[in-house]
């Protein structure tokens, strides 16, 4: 998540400027003033359906091997998408199911309105999708990596709970200048988490879910570290974006992660200050 200046009313020039020097894509001209745009679902051509459609099957040919119940259950609750997904459809079970909604986003958002978005049970959905050559890896969240990865755990009312936290948590971190540590905590659990199952390990975090190597590599290749979750120890680690994880914290359950995290930050984030940086312990080809 990118910083952003706190009123994003007034400083959307600044924010895009800033997009458009890192270079990513999304188009932010018609957004409101919150970052969130329509979905306008009639613009998606009949090949990004079918890319779509391709890369649903292959993930979903993998989750009774690798991915929690909570996960098969959400996957299911979403429905059979042979075609990209309407938000507000999903939005409709979602509100019955745990209050929560999906909004369209162009792309990557300020980390302020990403967290007042959490904190609201709205959760920002990329609207566009990747070029068939992205295929197999894609640096920046689309519509898949959202839909497919993030969306199915926002039905399970522990993980949908602990995500508005977490936006509350964002907004908090944010006035205490310790971003770069709560940015971990969400890597390591929404992005790339593992947890005990009766069945042994699987994985429930979105940057798995939606990737065909990782799902695989996280549960069956000997490379990577898997440590139990430990609040300070994530907060504390680093993680890099360009490669499969070289470390993965397990939970217990998600009743096990919300205690966990329930307490207040503050003290921890002073205190992991004065320490350094914690570097994932594996490196592999």
């Amino acid at each position: 998540m990118t910083d952003m200046p706190e009123n994003p009313v007034v400083t959307n020039d600044k924010w895009l400027a800033a997009l458009d020097k890192e270079g990513l894509r999304g188009d932010y001209k018609h957004m409101r003033p919150d970052y969130t745009v329509d979905q306008d679902w009639s613009a998606y051509s009949a090949e990004e359906h079918a890319l779509y459609k391709r890369l649903y099957e292959r993930q979903l040919k993998l989750l009774p091997k690798y991915a929690c119940t909570e996960v098969i259950e959400g996957v299911t609750q979403l429905g059979a998408s042979n075609t990209i997904p309407r938000l507000e459809e999903i939005s409709n079970k979602l509100r019955k199911a745990t209050g929560w909604e999906l909004v369209g986003v162009p792309g990557l958002v300020p980390d302020l309105a990403f967290f007042k978005l959490l904190a609201s049970k709205r959760f920002p959905v990329t609207i566009w999708l990747r070029k068939p050559e992205e295929f197999d890896y894609i640096v920046e969240p689309d519509v898949f990596h959202d839909c497919f990865g993030h969306v199915p755990l926002l039905f399970n009312p522990f993980f949908a709970d602990y995500m508005q936290a977490y936006g509350q948590g964002g907004l908090k971190a944010k006035g205490l200048n310790a971003l770069p540590m709560l940015s971990r905590l969400y890597w390591y659990t929404v992005e790339f988490g593992l947890i005990k199952t009766d069945q042994g390990l699987r994985a429930y975090g979105a940057g798995i879910m939606s990737s065909g190597g990782e799902l695989v590599h996280c549960i069956d290749s000997p490379a990577p570290s898997r440590e139990p979750f430990d609040l300070e120890t994530v907060l504390s680690t680093d993680f890099h974006i360009d490669t499969y994880q070289e470390k993965y914290f397990v939970i217990d359950s998600f009743e096990d992660l919300m205690e966990k995290t329930a307490q207040d930050f503050t003290a921890i984030y002073a205190r992991l200050r004065q320490m350094p940086i914690r570097q994932p312990s594996k490196k592999y080809g």
